[in-house]
Parts: C-alpha cells; structure tokens; sequence
C-alpha cells in the first residue's frame, strides 16, 4: 500500500473535525486540521494534501473566498460541508469550483463515497483513467493502491507520486521537469539527477530492469513513460 491519502478538515466546529479524523483515521488516511481560513491556507502550503474538506462557515470569513485562491494554481479536490438548508452556499461553493458538497448531519459512509466520487472526478477531469492497468501492474488513482500480479507494493509518497504523474499520462512521454514540478514543485524542475534516484527506486519495487524495462520507459534526455 502507499502511503496514505492526506485529506486537509477545515472545520471551526472541534466536534466536526474530531468526527472526520477518527472516520478518516480507521480508513488509513492521514488528517490534518485548520479551525480558520488563515490556518488553511498555512496548511494547504505546508502538509499539501490530496483532498480537502472545507466548512463555509469560519470565525475569520468565509470559507467560500478559500475555493477560487485554491482553483488559481491546483486542482485539488475540495468537498464543501454545509447546513442542510444552504442551497445557495451549496450552488455557490459548486460554481467557485468545489467538487461535491456533505449536508451537516452526514454518516461515515455518505463520506467515504463522496471523497472516492471527487477524487474520480477530478482524475477524470483531468484526462485520466481512474484505474491503469499495464502487464501485472495495476495503479487505482483514486485508492492510491498500486499492485503488482495481485501483490500491493508500499511506496513511499515520492514514489507513488512520480508513477501516479507517469499513469495519468500513460503511454505519453512526460518531461523530467514536468514531473519535477508536479511531484516537488517548480523551484525544483532542474533537479533531474533527484528524480532519476527515486526512479531507480520505484524501479526495484516494480521488479523492472532498467536495460530491459516493462514498466518505466526512459526517453533519454527527455523524460519518462509509463508502457502501456
């Protein structure tokens, strides 16, 4: 399994936040919280997670002013928590670019497939398949599991996020700056020599020769593919 989904609460309410991480936590996602909008965008700089889950109502504005800063420069998933009777919160948190949206009160389960729905959505979105197959390896984008012949393989997050770049282009050379500013950022896109390391790394995970590989294509010079 590779490390965990990191999901961002932000949520003024203790008991919210509390009720996310213990649901989130028994699922093997690991929670960050922010009780404002200044303590999330801390967050969103700092943990980079893979979702977050966003209350309207904050002590220091609205969390509606939150979704278009976010849209300006991520596509990061975002599920939008709101009182049941806010059907204009809901539209307007929907149009500012929020993937999905939980009425207060909600169950564990409603959750579990609202986050499984945005993260579909936002793959899909973006042009990819939820789910690559190639050979004996199979990469599900929206669990974050990756196997080989039936096998789950643990990655580290660097790992993971260097083949789940490679898998949403699959088949399609992707560029050793490309994946370096999506993976690390772009003050870090000429670090081409850190990129081949976890490459040779993911490589002896995945069982794959680098004279001979089956999996992780290198275009020399250029970039990456991943064969399909």
């Amino acid at each position: 399994m590779t490390e965990s989904l990191r999901v961002l609460i932000v949520d003024d309410e203790p008991q919210i936040r509390r009720f996310l991480r213990v649901s989130l936590s028994a699922e093997g996602m690991q929670v960050f919280e922010a009780a404002s909008l200044a303590e999330a965008r801390s967050a969103l700089r700092s943990d980079r997670p893979d979702l977050m889950i966003l209350d309207l109502g904050l002590p220091d504005g609205d969390g509606l002013e939150l979704i278009p800063q976010v849209r300006e420069t991520s596509t990061l998933p975002i599920i939008v928590l709101s009182v049941r009777d806010d059907e204009f919160g809901k539209v307007r948190a929907l149009d500012a670019g929020a993937d999905d949206y939980l009425s207060k009160p909600f169950g564990t389960a409603e959750l579990l497939a609202r986050i499984r729905a945005a993260l579909r959505h936002r793959l899909l979105a973006d042009g990819a398949r939820p789910i690559v197959e190639t050979g004996e390896l199979r990469i599900d984008l929206t669990l974050r599991r990756v196997s080989l012949a039936g096998v789950d393989l643990k990655l580290s997050r660097k790992e993971y996020a260097i083949l789940e770049v490679l898998a949403k282009h699959a088949g399609r050379v992707v560029t050793q700056p490309q994946i370096l500013r999506e993976v690390w950022g772009k003050v870090h896109e000429d670090d081409t020599q850190y990129l081949r390391v976890y490459v040779g790394q993911l490589r002896q995970k995945l069982g794959d020769d680098a004279a001979a590989p089956k999996y992780l294509l290198t275009e020399p010079g250029v970039g990456y593919r991943l064969k399909v």
